[in-house]
């Protein structure tokens, strides 16, 4: 991992410096993410359904993050659940994400995009009608 992808968050250099990577960040909004009520899931990519199959959890699945020389831009992909709406739990996600970001690292996040890419319908009421 070269050092200019990581994010310099430290302020006094008299005893070192902390340097945070983009996956952790990435990490830290996908377990904030799997907190909010009505998301179903995060959507990844085909090597993270791969892994997941083989019995490691990706916890940074569906989250893609940017960090340009200020800014920190964050999108997320999410499905959500039928029955819920959509505006409220992408607020949510948007507010718990940067809530907890800023208290695990600090940081403050500059945009926080929300993609809903596909509802999951009940299964369960599905089975039980057949």
């Amino acid at each position: 991992m070269s050092e200019k992808s990581l994010l310099n968050v430290s302020s006094d250099s008299e005893l070192g410096n902390v340097e945070i990577a983009p996956e952790v960040i990435e990490t830290i909004a996908g377990l904030a993410a799997s907190e909010v009520d009505g998301v179903a899931s995060m959507r990844g990519n085909f090597a993270s359904d791969v892994v997941e199959r083989f019995g490691k959890v990706s916890h940074s699945k569906g989250v893609k993050v940017e960090i340009s020389e200020s800014r920190i831009q964050i999108d997320m992909y999410v499905v959500i659940q039928y029955g819920v709406s959509i505006p409220k739990v992408a607020q949510q996600l948007q507010t718990n994400i940067r809530q907890s970001l800023k208290n695990m690292t600090a940081l403050a996040v500059d945009e926080i995009n929300v993609h809903v890419v596909g509802i999951q319908m009940e299964t369960d009421e599905v089975e039980s009608k057949e």
